[in-house]
């Protein structure tokens, strides 16, 4: 299978990945909210836990719209997408520790993590909008911790926002290439 088809085939069964960034905003909101309340293990135990439930919740609402929700199995691009799904709890591995020691760092970090995880999605996907993505949530992240401290106590809130809004061109995306194959 080409790499171009294989992109085809995963832009077409996760409608451009929307569900993925949809999922993780309500999962950063939440441990947002679980911050600003004075949790801060709390916050890190939502985002690390709710992270797995990423990717399952992200089927389901695939499911819950019809038509496929896995690649089918054996795909050449599954494999990607589980190395690129397993670097985010592996790098919370290292925010979590920071996050102990300085508990406004955690959030930060996490987005550095995570949007560094988008960076393969340009690949599984062939979609410029997540190096976009991955920009934005790494920009958040290293302003929060070296340039802006008082965005820290924000910055999971606006990752989350990010996040939300960046599922509306990613599923318009969907719904264009959809049109334009039929």
């Amino acid at each position: 299978m080409e790499v171009r088809q294989a992109q085809d085939d995963v832009r077409r069964v996760y409608r451009g990945g929307f569900a993925g960034p949809l999922v993780s905003a309500l999962i950063w909101a939440a441990a947002s909210a679980t911050y600003q309340s004075g949790s801060p293990v709390t916050t890190m135990t939502v985002l690390f836990f709710g992270g797995m439930l990423i990717f399952p919740l992200s089927s389901l609402v695939l499911k819950v719209m019809g038509g496929p929700s896995f690649l089918p199995k054996g795909h050449p691009s599954s494999s990607l997408a589980m190395q690129s799904a397993f670097t985010v709890p592996l790098g919370l591995l290292v925010a979590i520790p920071l996050g102990v020691l300085e508990p406004s760092l955690f959030l930060p970090a996490s987005l550095i993590i995570v949007g560094a995880h988008y960076l393969t999605f340009i690949s599984l996907y062939g979609m410029w909008m997540y190096g976009a993505l991955a920009g934005v949530l790494v920009a958040i992240g290293v302003a929060a911790i070296f340039a802006i401290p008082a965005l820290r106590q924000a910055s999971g809130w606006v990752g989350a926002g990010v996040l939300l809004l960046s599922a509306v061109p990613l599923y318009m995306s969907h719904r264009a290439e959809a049109r334009r194959l039929r």
